[in-house]
């Protein structure tokens, strides 16, 4: 019988993960697939060496991990343990004996599979099933983030399990600019300040705050560079770290996608956006065809100019930005994918193979990505439109430049709107002292 989606067992379901962050309208459609099973004492879920590839989820009861020797673990329902899918690497590691009677449920894993790889989307009219409100479920609220959406049940179950619980004091400094990379975070509870120094001289730049559920700290994991920001505690905080290599293995590797040179211009024909985040003084050396500069550190705002319909294909010079790029448009929900090796495994390529199956254009040619179309410059074409040829390079050599030129003074607009709300602050301290002043000497 299918599961009442009303019913305490829909309840209690609805607090496993993965299937706690499926949006309602699909943990609806599933409920209507699952079957609750039983079993009594001393029954076998499965032993070691099994294949199969079914999820079991314990609901009620509990459950001995064993080997022939001793009992390894035992889980009782209503557990964080319970939460997940247990002892689920194939072929089976362990065996699972029922120690009471129990009620499990049985998922096979191509059945969660469509939910699993659907993007998040919540629709109002399917919403029948209450999500979990106890305010301190932060699990189910973090996995419900696109990075952690698409990952593999058993990598978050590895991270949940690794995630080490840290607090600072406000004022404290989390991370410190130029220092290395260690921990990735998430902010169970506070704020953080974000900041930066163009130069070691140079005054501090306040260019974000986060807070509960927000995550930082990847951009240096991701790259191997020092730290390009400063984290600062605003308030008492809660952080849930992971090291950098749990960070690697279990959130970059899957998460992470790469085309080939070969592959690009396919895409960008059927539409796929190509992202170039050098800064723009490099960008204006060489760059590919039909590219658009977006230097890293306005990517951010450019975002919202973004169609996230249209995948995109992040550029840099040897890959490693392009990496952090490509993260940070997962956790916004776009389809990013990092072009191998960056432009020096282009460069690279046309050295070593004749004739060279793309064209880097160094700022004196644009043509389309594998070089000029039939349309565009005809064999047999004369003075003439090999003049109208030249114009357009020089229009979209200017349209190039000015878009640089656009990057950069919305970069330097972010930054004094920054200064500007920093001294309107600062401001209106002065004059809340200026005032408790006047009333303490009487006017």
């Amino acid at each position: 019988m299918a599961v009442d989606i009303h019913s305490e067992e829909a309840r209690i379901i609805r607090q496993l993960i993965p299937l706690s962050i499926l949006p309602s309208n699909q943990f609806a459609n599933l409920c209507g697939q699952l079957q609750i099973e039983s079993a009594e004492p001393g029954e076998f879920w499965f032993k070691r060496g099994d294949m199969d590839r079914d999820l079991y989820f314990l609901l009620s009861g509990t459950v001995k991990l064993q080997t022939e020797a001793f009992t390894v673990e035992t889980i009782e329902a209503g557990s964080n343990s319970a939460r997940f899918a247990i002892a689920h690497q194939i072929p089976r590691k362990i065996d699972a004996m029922a120690a009471s009677r129990i009620q499990f449920l049985r998922l096979n894993a191509d059945m969660m599979k469509p939910y699993h790889e659907a993007p998040y989307q919540e629709i109002q009219s399917t919403m029948m099933v209450e999500e979990p409100d106890d305010g301190d479920d932060w699990m189910t609220t973090l996995l419900k983030s696109p990075i952690f959406r698409t990952l593999p049940p058993a990598n978050l179950q590895r991270i949940l399990i690794s995630l080490e619980e840290i607090t600072f004091k406000a004022g404290e400094t989390i991370i410190r600019q130029g220092e290395s990379g260690d921990y990735y975070y998430v902010i169970k509870k506070g704020h953080v300040l974000i900041s930066r120094k163009p130069s070691p001289t140079a005054k501090e730049i306040k260019l974000a705050q986060l807070g509960d559920m927000d995550t930082f700290g990847e951009d240096s994991l991701i790259s191997g560079e020092p730290r390009n920001v400063s984290v600062t505690a605003m308030t008492d905080i809660t952080l849930l770290r992971l090291n950098k290599q749990q960070f690697i293995d279990l959130i970059k590797k899957p998460t992470l996608k790469y085309i080939g040179i070969d592959e690009v211009q396919a895409m960008v024909d059927n539409g796929a956006e190509l992202i170039d985040v050098r800064g723009a003084d490099e960008f204006q050396k060489y760059h590919l065809p039909r590219s658009v500069n977006v230097p890293f550190f306005s990517l951010r705002m450019h975002m919202k100019t973004m169609d996230r319909h249209r995948p995109a294909i992040v550029v840099c010079k040897d890959g490693r930005a392009s990496e952090s790029a490509a993260f940070i448009l997962h956790r916004f929900k776009f389809n990013a994918l990092v072009l191998k090796g960056g432009i020096g495994a282009v460069k690279l390529s046309q050295a070593s193979v004749e004739p060279a199956s793309f064209n880097i254009d160094d700022g004196t040619e644009t043509s389309n990505l594998f070089g000029l179309s039939s349309e565009i410059a005809p064999q047999a074409a004369g003075e003439e439109a090999q003049a109208s040829l030249e114009e357009v390079t020089d229009l979209n050599q200017l349209v190039t430049l000015l878009k640089a030129k656009c990057s950069e003074l919305e970069a330097d607009k972010m930054t004094l709107e920054l200064k500007c709300s920093s001294l309107s602050r600062q401001l209106e301290h002065l004059k809340a002292e200026l005032a408790l002043l006047k009333t303490k000497s009487g006017g």
